[in-house]
C-alpha cells in the first residue's frame, strides 16, 4: 500500500516543488489541530477589536481610500461579503486551473500562520475545494500588483460565498449549484475575513511557482540541445574546463560547464576533431556557461525570492494580538514583480542564444554541414524556414523584455500611489517562456538532423539517448515537408520534460553523475 505523503500548512516551509506536488495530487495539505487553535485565537483577537469598537483598519473601517470610513458592528459582516463582490473585476482569459489551485494553497499556507483573523471554517472550506478539485475560475487580468492581487483573489473566493464559477467534475459551473449538488451552504464572512482573502501576493506568487518550474526544465534543455548543437558542429570541449570556471565563480556558470563536460564526455565526435586546426568557436557555442549560467544566477534569484514570498503573510493589516495590530505594506508586489522580470530577461535570452546555434547549424560554415542541412538544396529550401520562425519568436521575446515592474499608476483615489505591476510580471513570463520552448523546439530538430551527418560517430550515452528520442518522433529528412508537425512535437519533447527525463535516466542507467556539489540549489525545493 502506497504511503501518503503530507505536507503541514503554517507549519513547515512550502516550495516550489512540494507546492507543485500538492497541486498534481502527489501530496496531501494537512491542517494540524495545533495550527487550528492558533488560527482561532487570531479569530478570537478579531472579535475582541470589534467588541470593544477599536478603530482597524479593514475590520471595521472602509478599504483604499475609504480607510476613513468608520463601519458599524451591525455591518461589519455585510462589509465583508461586499469586499468580495465589489472587488471581483477581472477581465480576460481565466488562469489555469492549476495556476488557481496554486493560489488556493498559498492562500491557506499563509492564513494558517494564523496573523490574518480568519475564521477556521472559512478556512477549512478553503482547503475542501483544494481536495475535492473544485477550482474556482479566475480572470487573468485586473491586478496592480499592490494592496495585493486584489481582482484575482476577489474572484478566487467569490465561492466561498456562493457567487461566482467553478471547475467542477471537469466542467464550468456556477457555484451555487456546485454548492447545492455537494450539500454545501455558502459562508457568511465575519470581520476582517474579506479583506484577509483578498490581499496578498498568491497570484503573482503561483506565477512565479510555474515560472522557477518551466524556466528550469527550459534551462535543463537548452544545455542538452546546446550540447547536441556543438557535437554536430564538431566544437570545442575547453571553454567548459573546471579551472576556467572557477576563475570567475559564478554558481549558474560553474553549474553548465559542469553539465557540458558530462554531456560531451567519452564522444567519438569530440575525439575525431582532436587535433584539428581550429582555434576557437563562435561566442553562441563557447559562451554557453557564461550566458545559460547567467540565466541560470537569474533563475535561482527568482527560486530564493520565491520561497520567500509563499512562506510569507502578506495580507493586511497584521493581527498579532488584540492590542498589537499593524497597518502596513506587506502585500506590495515588488519583492516578487522585480525577480520575474529579471527571470523574463534570462528567459529571453536562452532564446537569443539558442537561435544563433540554430543559424550556425544551418549555415554550414562550422564544422562542415550540408548548408541548410540537408544534401539536395535547390529544389528542397532545407531548414530554412523553421529558423525564420526561431527569429520571429525571439523578436516577440524581446518586445516582451520591458519590466513591468518599472511602470506604476496611482489607484484608489491616491492612497494606493505606487504599485508593482507584478501581476503582469507573472503573466508575461509564462509568454517568453512558451516563446521560448518554440525556439528551443526548433534548435533541437537543427540538431538532431545535423547529429545524424556525424555518423558513424557517436556522441556520450545521454546525448545519444535523447538523440534517440527525438528518432523516435520525428524522422531524419532529405526531403522538404511540412515542418510545422516536426517543430510541434519537438516543443511537447521540451515542455512535457521528456528530453530532459531521458537525460537523467539514461545518466542514473550509465551510472553518470550528473549532479554537481551545488545541484540542489539548481532544484525545485
Amino acid at each position: 500500500m502506497k504511503q501518503e505523503k503530507y505536507f503541514k500548512y503554517g507549519q513547515e516551509q512550502l516550495s516550489p516543488g512540494l507546492a507543485l506536488e500538492i497541486v498534481h495530487g502527489q501530496r496531501l495539505g494537512k491542517i494540524s489541530a495545533e495550527i487550528l487553535a492558533k488560527v482561532q485565537k487570531c479569530r478570537d483577537d478579531v472579535e475582541t477589536i470589534v467588541k470593544r469598537g477599536k478603530i482597524v483598519y479593514g475590520v471595521n473601517t472602509g478599504f483604499g481610500s475609504l480607510c476613513t470610513t468608520v463601519i458599524s458592528e451591525e455591518d461589519t459582516h455585510k462589509l465583508q461579503d461586499n469586499i468580495l463582490r465589489s472587488h471581483s473585476v477581472g477581465m480576460g482569459e481565466p488562469v489555469s486551473s492549476e495556476i488557481a489551485k496554486l493560489m488556493l494553497i498559498l492562500k491557506v499556507h499563509a492564513l494558517a500562520q494564523g496573523y490574518s483573523g480568519i475564521a477556521v471554517t472559512t478556512l477549512q472550506r478553503i482547503q475542501w475545494h483544494i481536495d475535492n478539485e473544485v477550482i474556482p475560475v479566475v480572470p487573468s487580468q485586473g491586478s496592480v500588483g499592490a494592496s495585493g492581487d486584489l481582482a484575482p483573489l476577489a474572484h478566487l473566493f467569490l465561492p466561498l460565498i456562493g457567487l461566482g464559477e467553478v471547475i467542477y467534475k471537469g466542467e464550468k459551473k456556477d457555484t451555487a449549484e456546485v454548492l447545492q449538488a455537494e450539500n454545501l451552504e455558502p459562508l457568511h464572512l465575519g470581520p476582517k475575513e474579506g479583506l484577509a482573502l483578498i490581499n496578498g501576493t498568491q497570484f503573482m506568487a503561483a506565477h512565479a511557482i510555474k515560472a522557477v518550474e518551466r524556466m528550469l526544465n527550459c534551462l535543463d534543455s537548452a544545455d542538452i540541445i546546446g550540447a547536441m548543437a556543438l557535437e554536430s558542429m564538431l566544437g570545442s570541449v575547453k571553454p567548459f574546463d573546471e579551472h576556467l570556471h572557477k576563475l570567475r565563480a559564478y554558481s549558474g556558470n560553474a553549474h553548465v560547464a559542469r553539465r557540458l563536460r558530462i554531456l560531451l564526455a567519452e564522444s567519438e565526435m569530440v575525439h575525431s576533431h582532436h587535433n584539428c586546426g581550429r582555434v576557437q568557436d563562435p561566442y553562441s557555442l563557447r559562451c554557453m556557461p557564461q550566458v545559460h549560467g547567467a540565466s541560470r544566477n537569474a533563475w535561482l534569484h527568482l527560486k530564493e525570492a520565491t520561497i520567500t514570498e509563499i512562506n510569507s503573510v502578506t495580507d493586511n493589516p497584521i493581527i498579532f494580538d488584540a492590542n498589537n495590530t499593524i497597518s502596513g505594506g506587506n502585500f506590495h508586489g515588488q519583492p516578487i514583480a522585480l525577480p520575474l522580470d529579471y527571470a523574463v530577461l534570462a528567459s529571453s535570452e536562452l532564446g537569443n542564444i539558442s537561435d544563433r546555434r540554430t543559424f550556425l547549424l544551418l549555415e554550414g560554415a562550422v564544422g562542415g554541414l550540408p548548408k541548410l542541412l540537408m544534401k539536395n538544396t535547390g529544389i528542397n529550401s532545407g531548414f530554412m524556414m523553421p529558423q525564420y520562425t526561431s527569429a520571429a519568436l525571439v523578436t516577440e521575446n524581446k518586445s516582451l523584455c520591458f519590466p513591468a515592474s518599472a511602470d506604476s499608476i496611482p489607484t484608489s483615489l491616491g492612497q494606493e500611489d505606487h504599485v508593482s505591476m507584478g501581476a503582469i510580471s507573472g503573466r508575461r513570463t509564462g509568454q517568453v517562456l512558451d516563446n521560448l520552448e518554440k525556439i528551443l523546439a526548433v534548435e533541437l530538430l537543427c540538431a538532431a538532423q545535423a547529429f545524424d551527418y556525424r555518423r558513424p560517430l557517436k556522441s556520450g550515452k545521454i546525448l545519444e539517448a535523447c538523440h534517440q528520442l527525438v528518432r523516435g518522433y520525428i524522422d531524419h529528412a532529405e526531403e522538404d515537408r511540412v515542418f510545422a508537425r516536426d517543430l510541434e512535437i519537438a516543443r511537447q519533447l521540451i515542455a512535457d520534460k521528456k528530453l530532459t527525463q531521458t537525460a537523467i535516466e539514461t545518466a542514473e542507467e550509465e551510472q553518470i553523475n550528473l549532479k554537481g556539489e551545488n545541484d540542489e540549489l539548481f532544484g525545485l525545493y
